[in-house]
């Protein structure tokens, strides 16, 4: 496995077992599109989608769970 496989790949487990169960809490859904040079790629929907606190939830939540687990991570954003 490649070091940006094996990065997906944690990026992945992190998203499933610790964010989604949070976000599919409150009606949303996040999946993981893609890993770039330590840019994480995610697309948000359900009540997530064009939700005032979409933003807040990316950068607030997701982005700082990733960047404190997986040292690799520098940013997360939205992927249309």
């Amino acid at each position: 496995m490649s070091e940006s496989e094996a990065l997906y790949q944690n990026v992945l487990n992190v998203i499933e077992k610790e964010i989604k169960p949070y976000i599919e809490a409150d009606g949303g859904n996040i999946k993981l599109k893609s890993v770039e040079d330590g840019i994480v790629y995610v697309q948000l929907s359900g009540a997530c989608a064009g939700c005032a606190g979409a933003v807040m939830t990316l950068k607030g939540g997701v982005e700082r769970i990733l960047k404190m687990k997986i040292r690799d991570v520098r940013e997360v954003r939205l992927a249309y």
